[in-house]
């Protein structure tokens, strides 16, 4: 700062470095030293951001950067986004300042762009050397022309040098002898980063041209998730949440407390051919303090090594112990095919839009990926994903649906055990009525990766089939911790407390999922329900006709909504609906229960047992909820739903 008296003042130090002969430093210091990154990242050098040693040609970078800004009026890279700035650092060419301001002579342009080189070799070696050219530019030969007021105009190049030379002098000099009271460590940022215990990755930026590309930055953002949530010391919001932030303008600590985080990452994907560079920063949510940036570049078949990288670095900078467990886990990398890789993550990408014609066109990805790779593990727990999806959406036949996943899932555990493959394996087995192994394989999903809500939600899924409903309610909130935006956990968790007769806490938290994303099929499906058993017809009319238009008049909603107008006593519309589902089963596979919860409904107690019989012999998967399901009641005390009850394998 130059005072009105024409003094210089330094008013901020920024972070600085003690710099100490290498046998002075011991290996805990050194590292610790080395590690973090902190600082102002438009005047950070590119050697800091790519975690590489700092010195004085640091500094100097630092000062060439404040010395652009006066000499133009705006910064040498104004990239507003971190991970996008960072990377402009690290890669592209400074502006010319020449051609942003023409009285910029060319002497101090060559001085600014000198300390602005990428190379440090290739910068001034010392501030001495900066500060001799500095004063030669001040000579009268090379006095700039300038149309300021006079009095300031004699002092501007002198205070602009004092305060450029004691960025620099001041940085590498003074403090090496001053530590009162522990001064010095404050100044030279040696204050212990805080210690974060939940965190947050936001969708990590597609920075390529090609915009077909956002398969690879979505899967990126989603394998970064996965490998931080298998840290049980850590909390990590879920893919689903996240992905509601992409492209988000919220400020970060915004962000943070939407989902109650401490930490968030940010980030940039770029693929380039076989090339694959990753950008991540670290923030502190609530006070947007950058803590960390680092750019990594590997080959596209180095890509599990790669994500390893920067989820270990992480796990450091936000001192998070890991067990040894962990720690293998993180470093337990393989070379991948990076054609089989590739189509795996374009799988995904349609797979988790969840619907059925995504599913459809995840499933022949995740095969063409198997037929690149077959000892691809994450493909086959993919393929077991997508033939879920397809029986969820009523459009296979369960038995075979439920032996594909099964089997791609088992293929997926025998080549890597992991809380997907797991959870895959029991999501199946809860439809295909194998408690057992439905118990089993929800519990091991849930030991691997206590943090994966999936796994969390498939457990509160099994538990409340088998009519467990306060234990099962108490998965789902465990869930909606690491995944709070998610709107099948949080619809899961409304339809639970209904089913457990806490109606108005099930209307209320089904409203709450609404209020994410009005048009989300099932919260409407399982609302009006809930307000169905609440004797509200109306009410439940209206949202179960809203359910019909979302899922694209599909049998389940369609079934629902025959059922409330029968109960409702308008019969002559429940019978109109009954005939559009006979018709769409000429066309397409509609579930025998679908066609049972009509005929209950309408007092047509022995057709309904016809179909039910139907419906276990094709092995519905629907029926896994037939303890739960009060659509069921009115049969619950007739000794063949009983026997259904028991043959199913469930408890009456």
């Amino acid at each position: 700062l130059v005072t009105p008296k024409g003094q210089a003042k330094v008013l901020d130090f920024g972070l600085a470095k003690l710099l100490r002969p290498e046998s002075e430093i011991s290996t805990t210091d050194n590292l610790s030293s080395t590690a973090a990154l902190a600082g102002t990242l438009p005047y950070m050098s590119p050697e800091r951001l790519r975690g590489e040693p700092a010195d004085a040609r640091s500094d100097i970078y630092g000062a060439g950067a404040v010395l652009y800004e006066m000499a133009t009026g705006q910064r040498a890279f104004r990239e507003e986004l971190a991970t996008r700035l960072a990377d402009v650092i690290l890669h592209q060419p400074t502006v010319s300042p020449r051609a942003l301001n023409a009285r910029v002579s060319p002497d101090l342009e060559r001085i600014i762009l000198k300390c602005l080189d990428k190379e440090p070799e290739n910068r001034y070696q010392s501030a001495k050397e900066l500060s001799v050219d500095l004063r030669r530019l001040v000579s009268p030969s090379a006095v700039l022309p300038v149309t300021t007021p006079r009095k300031f105009a004699q002092h501007y190049s002198r205070y602009a040098i004092i305060a450029a030379s004691l960025v620099v002098v001041l940085l590498a000099g003074v403090l090496v002898g001053l530590n009162v009271g522990g001064a010095r460590d404050r100044l030279l940022g040696r204050t212990a980063p805080p210690r974060l215990e939940s965190l947050a990755v936001l969708p990590l930026a597609n920075l390529s041209s090609d915009p077909t590309q956002e398969y690879f930055s979505d899967g990126m953002t989603e394998a970064l998730i996965t490998d931080l949530s298998r840290i049980s010391a850590l909390r990590v919001i879920s893919r689903t949440s996240v992905m509601q932030y992409k492209g988000t303008k919220k400020p970060m600590p915004q962000i943070a407390k939407e989902l109650n985080v401490d930490g968030v990452v940010e980030g940039s994907v770029q693929l380039s051919g076989d090339k694959v560079r990753i950008t991540a920063q670290l923030i502190e949510g609530p006070t947007d303090r950058h803590l960390w940036v680092e750019s990594y570049e590997r080959d596209l078949h180095d890509i599990l090594a790669l994500q390893s990288d920067v989820a270990k670095t992480i796990a450091r900078e936000i001192r998070v112990k890991l067990t040894p467990q962990e720690q293998a886990r993180l470093g337990e990398t393989r070379p991948v095919i990076t054609e089989a890789y590739q189509l795996y993550l374009k799988g995904r990408y349609h797979w988790n839009r969840r619907t059925e014609e995504s599913a459809r066109k995840g499933l022949g990805y995740f095969e063409q990926a198997i037929q690149k790779d077959p000892a691809y593990a994450p493909a086959y727990a993919g393929l077991a994903d997508s033939f879920i999806a397809l029986l969820d959406h009523e459009n296979l036949p369960p038995k075979e649906a439920l032996s594909k996943a099964k089997e791609a899932a088992r293929k997926a555990l025998d080549l890597d055990e992991t809380a997907e493959a797991h959870t895959s394996l029991a999501h199946a087995s809860i439809h295909d009525w194998d408690w057992v192994a439905a118990d089993r394989e929800s519990q091991r999903a849930v030991q691997l990766n206590p943090r994966d809500a999936s796994a969390r939600l498939y457990r509160a899924v099994y538990l409340g089939a088998t009519g467990r409903l306060e234990d099962a309610i108490a998965e789902d909130r465990q869930a909606l911790e690491i995944d709070p935006l998610s709107l099948i956990i949080n619809s899961h968790l409304g339809d639970l407390l209904s089913r457990a007769g806490r109606l108005d806490q099930g209307i209320a938290q089904l409203r709450r999922t609404l209020e994410l994303d009005p048009n989300f099929f099932r919260a409407h499906l399982w609302l009006g329900e809930a307000y169905q058993q609440k004797g509200l017809h109306g009410e439940a009319i209206a949202e179960l006709k809203r359910a019909v238009t979302l899922g694209g008049g599909g049998p389940e909603a369609l079934a629902a909504l025959a059922h409330a107008y029968a109960v409702g006593g308008e019969r002559r519309e429940a019978l109109k609906l009954l005939g559009e589902l006979k018709e769409q089963s000429r066309r397409r596979f509609v579930p025998a229960t679908d066609f049972a919860f009509v005929c209950i409904g309408l007092g047509q107690k022995e057709q309904a047992f016809v179909w039910l019989e139907q419906a276990y012999q094709e092995r519905s998967g629907w029926l896994a909820f037939a303890k739960i399901d009060p659509r069921f009641d009115g049969l619950r005390s007739d000794p063949r739903f009983q026997d259904l009850l028991r043959r199913i394998g469930l408890p009456p």
